[in-house]
Formats: C-alpha cells, structure tokens, sequence
C-alpha cells in the first residue's frame, strides 16, 4: 500500500489492522543460513540421508545444534523423504542356527541385488556383509554369477580376511547349487539358510541391499561394468568408513571394530 498508493506508515497499518510496533519489530533470531546450506549440502550429497543421519554428519563435523531445530530446517527447504519398502517371500532350507558372532568374519550374510546398465544390460551384484561389524565385506558386480563363481569370489575375500564359520543366505538357485556346497563343504563354512517366507532371518543383508540401492543404485547410471564396479567400489569405501550406522551407534564399522578392540585390549590389561 506505501508502495503503491504512497501513504503513511501509520495510516496503511490501520487499514491492515496491524500495530506499528509489529510494522518495525526486527527479529533478533541466530542466523541460521550456514546451517541450512550445510543441510542442504548433506541432503543434496546424499540423497537418501533423512534429518536424523543428516544431523549425525553435522556432530560429525562439530556443529552444536539439536535434533529440533535440524528437524525444522530441514522441512522448511523441503528436503524430506519418504521410504518405500518393498516385501519379498522367498523359499529356503533350514540347516540349523549358528551360534551369535562375537566378533568380526565369524558369521557373514549373503544375497544377490539386480540393476541395468544405461543401454538396458542386466547385471548382478553379490552383496556380503559382517554380521558382527555391519561391514561390507563383498560387492561383486557382473553379467554372469553362478554358485561356482560366487565360491571363487569368497575365496578371494578369504585370501584377506580368513573364511567365516556360518553365512547366512536364502534358497536361490546359486547358494543350493552343487558348487557351491562342495565350496562350503572343503572349507568347512555352514550355510544358514532361512525359512520359508522368513526375509526377517537374512534381515541384516535384506536392510543392507535395501540401502545399497536407495542411496546408490537409484542415484547411478552405469555406461560400462567397469564403470559400475568402480563406482560400488567408493560406494563400498564410503559405506565402510564414512558413513554412520545406525545401529551401531552412529559409528561407522571401521569406528565400531576400532572402539570394540580398543575396549577388548583394555578388559584383557585388567
């Protein structure tokens, strides 16, 4: 109304209903700019980071700021995210339940996740983890995985970390094969296969690739299979040392097997 019709202050905030005071009250508030631009830079990095990540990766970095107010301004620039699941059944054997992992490479997890190349090219990606550390041990991506090359992708796993006792899988066609229980059977490592329509037995892998194709899988084209295999390798890298787990603590599983052997080499002093 000043603008346009060139009236007073007083006179357009009595036509508005509005006291004076309101007119020229300025907010006192913290500038909070840097702290919504680093937002902004987190959840733009990192797609698939919801605010309680997002405000993990701020104390990281020595921010003092609450959940609230990360909450607040994470809404407010529209960066929230909704999750969707999808539920799948499989049929799997039943060969007994290891014993708990009380520590790393004792019990792994294994599964298969699927994606296409920018030219429509199927490919599979061979996904382990340790059950113990959350790490992941395994990303072996290519055209072709059958159980015998899945036995010669383990072996050169082992060649740097050792064989585990138990991996924990599902009843694909790959794990029941003959080749790989002849793997598993000179190595002496136990299949823990899970029960029928039982997902939640694997549930570790199952959140893993879930994660694996949220935060990468949807947010990559691949040109080439080098190309993707270089990719999921820093992907790999970056999941591993960088990246804060959830159930871990908020550490990563680098930090998480440094803390547990640094308390472990402390018990045994006393």
């Amino acid at each position: 109304m000043q603008e346009r019709f060139k009236i007073s202050v007083q006179r357009s905030c009595g036509l508005a209903l509005l006291r004076r005071s309101v007119w020229y009250a300025r907010s006192t508030a913290r500038d909070q700019s840097a702290l919504c631009q680093r937002i902004r830079d987190i959840a733009m990095s990192r797609p698939r980071f919801g605010y309680l990540r997002v405000l993990v990766m701020l104390k990281r970095e020595g921010w003092q700021v609450g959940k609230k107010r990360v909450y607040r301004l994470y809404r407010q620039q529209g960066l929230q995210l909704r999750m969707k699941v999808k539920r799948r059944k499989r049929i799997a054997l039943l060969r007994g339940k290891p014993q708990a992992p009380t520590g790393p490479n004792q019990h792994w997890s294994m599964d298969f996740v699927h994606d296409q190349m920018l030219d429509g090219r199927a490919f599979r990606i061979l996904t382990v983890i340790d059950q113990w550390s959350r790490e992941s041990v395994c990303l072996e991506a290519n055209f072709r995985l059958s159980g015998r090359c899945v036995g010669q992708a383990l072996d050169r796993l082992a060649a740097q970390r050792g064989w585990p006792k138990a991996i924990t899988v599902d009843n694909g066609t790959e794990f029941t094969s003959k080749a790989l229980d002849e793997w598993a059977y000179r190595r002496g490592v136990k299949f823990d296969y899970t029960r029928p329509g039982k997902p939640t037995d694997n549930g570790l892998i199952e959140s893993f690739n879930g994660r694996l194709r949220d935060e990468f899988l949807n947010v990559h084209e691949f040109i080439t299979l080098y190309d993707a295999r270089e990719k999921l390798k820093a992907w790999q890298d970056d999941y591993n040392h960088h990246r804060p787990h959830g159930s871990l603590g908020h550490l990563t599983p680098s930090e998480f097997v440094k803390k547990r052997s640094v308390q472990t080499n402390e018990a045994v002093r006393l």
